[in-house]
């Protein structure tokens, strides 16, 4: 049955679905294996890029002997297949080494943003029982005991690189204990149902929530890579995006490991002067980023390289304006495309660059359904389908689509019943949107008012959580408004106890506050303070009144 939106494949695609997930969906299926020792030893698997251009070649042979190496020393510690490992890392030769010695071993890895505060951090080590953190030895204050880490935490942090204190247990240290051949660094497969990655996410309310990402969603992953970015052999291919995100972990890690493809790893901070630089001097020609990243490049007054050659370009995290399309046909030349995706499936809707999906991007839209995934617009009173170009909820069929591999959040199954239609046949996306008569998707609104800023999705609840804490605040409520740089920026509206008059002084305080106790991106760029909060009979803060003011 051809569903709304749904794309229509050719038996080639189909094809190709079916041996991806004859690949990665099996009881033997190895991520070591997979990822890594199939590919031959002499393969850069990524160029690694230093913020004065220098480079290093990061081989599959060297990624084989130093991952089996570190996956010895995790048996060494008493890590067994399932434990948690966590990393705070930011991108780097060393993130790769771990990531694949926690999966060799059968392992679970838990991804850190390196923005986050103790508070975050100390949540998601505990939420994930975590056994150890790996940490870059500037985030390991982060891990010291204070009112958010435990003193008695069970968790063994390790430094990923140099530290001056010679109590500090080392990566590198560990890993000269052990050689490439020690049978306790031997892979480890758990099957294609066995996790891979437990990644947290959050919406408006309650905590963050723990995805379970399987080996199987490699199948996924890999699949985006061929049809939505068109990833080729002889392309330089480099996604921008940070692995302690869904995006940069499937996309910029997981799936060039798995398709074997080249990747640039960028171990500096982000600057649109030395991203063009890179683009231009490494031959960039397949990029992918979010918004932000493209509306840097287009405000920063470094002239356009004229030696560019950038074949295909791809954004992600948060919905494309148009003026970045525009500019991006004469700067980039080539149109930047839009690509839909979530934490809990990874990308499903695209403006897909694969010769045999490729078609012209109508303005504003954010494609069709990639293959292995149909999806639908239901409308909102009821399951069924919403009319062509009328506004309902976007959902993705859980019978339809061999690729679906979300399998419900961590120990939450009324939060996971929420995401599905009584009957279960509609995974709810959670965003508003319409699809047209030829089947192009349109983002409206996200429902649970999740803020993307930059890329990076932000649940109001987790910062209106830090805001509340201070002593003179009553209530608060955290809405994303728009941004010409970031897409979103966050506002905070607060309530202040009697007496107490707001000013430029605690407003600053309280942004200080979100940046300690939860992420240093996160802070709101403006605290408005107010009388009152606009409520529903029931008590539900109603944030649109917010965003209107």
């Amino acid at each position: 049955m051809n569903y709304q939106g749904e794309k229509i494949i050719s038996s080639d695609i189909d094809e190709r679905i079916r041996q991806l997930l004859a690949q990665y969906d099996t009881p033997q299926a190895c991520a070591a294996e997979l990822l890594c020792d199939r590919h031959p030893d002499d393969t850069v698997a990524f160029t690694v890029v230093e913020s004065d251009l220098s480079t290093t070649d990061l081989t599959y042979g060297d990624l084989r002997r130093k991952s089996a190496q570190f996956a010895a020393a995790l048996a060494e510690l008493g890590i067994e297949p399932g434990d948690r490992v966590a990393t705070l890392m930011s991108k780097s030769a060393q993130l790769v080494v771990v990531l694949l010695g926690i999966w060799r071993r059968g392992a679970v890895h838990v991804p850190l943003f390196t923005a986050f505060a103790p508070p975050a951090i100390g949540f998601r080590l505990e939420s994930s029982d975590a056994k150890i953190v790996v940490s870059d030895a500037n985030q390991l204050d982060k891990l010291q005991p204070g009112e958010d880490i435990p003193a008695d935490a069970p968790w063994l942090v390790i430094a990923a690189d140099s530290t001056e204190n010679p109590a500090q247990l080392r990566l590198d240290d560990l890993l000269a204990g052990y050689t490439p051949d020690d049978p306790r660094g031997n892979a480890v497969a758990v099957g294609g149902r066995g996790l891979l990655v437990q990644l947290f996410t959050s919406g408006t309310t309650g905590t963050p929530k723990a995805v379970p990402v399987p080996v199987r969603a490699l199948a996924s992953f890999h699949a985006y890579l061929e049809f939505g970015l068109d990833a080729r052999p002889d392309d330089v291919f480099w996604n921008a995006a940070d692995p302690g995100w869904a995006y940069g972990l499937y996309y910029a890690i997981l799936a060039p490991l798995a398709s074997g493809t080249r990747s640039i790893l960028l171990h500096a901070g982000f600057s649109a002067p030395l991203t063009w630089q890179i683009i231009e001097r490494l031959g960039v020609t397949n990029f992918a980023a979010a918004p932000t990243v493209y509306r840097s490049l287009r405000a920063d007054p470094t002239p356009v390289p004229a030696g560019i050659s950038l074949r295909r370009a791809s954004s992600a995290g948060e919905p494309l304006t148009p003026d970045v399309v525009g500019w991006s046909k004469h700067a980039l030349g080539v149109e930047v495309h839009d690509h839909y995706g979530q934490t809990e499936h990874g990308m499903f809707i695209s403006n897909a660059w694969h010769d045999a999906l490729a078609t012209d991007v109508p303005a504003g839209s954010m494609g069709k359904p990639l293959p292995g995934f149909v999806c639908a617009v239901l409308a909102d009173d009821t399951d069924e389908f919403a009319a062509a170009g009328t506004m309902g909820r976007v959902v993705v069929d859980t019978v339809n689509s061999p690729l679906l591999w979300f399998p419900g959040y961590i120990d939450a199954p009324e939060k996971t019943a929420q995401r599905y239609t009584e009957d279960g046949r509609w995974y709810l996306t959670g965003d508003a949107g319409m699809v047209d008569a030829d089947g192009n998707y349109f983002f409206s609104a996200r429902d649970d008012d999740v803020i993307i800023m930059a890329g990076y999705r932000i649940g109001p609840f987790d910062v209106e959580s830090v805001l509340v804490l201070h002593d003179d605040v009553i209530e608060a409520a955290v809405v994303g408004l728009p941004d010409e740089l970031r897409g979103e920026v966050l506002e905070a509206f607060v309530v202040l106890r009697h007496g107490v008059a707001g000013g430029d002084e605690l407003e600053a305080d309280l942004q200080t506050l979100v940046k300690r106790k939860f992420a240093a991106h996160a802070y709101p760029r403006r605290v408005h303070f107010v009388q009152s909060l606009p409520k529903t009979p029931s008590g539900k803060v109603q944030r649109f009144l917010l965003r209107k003011q």
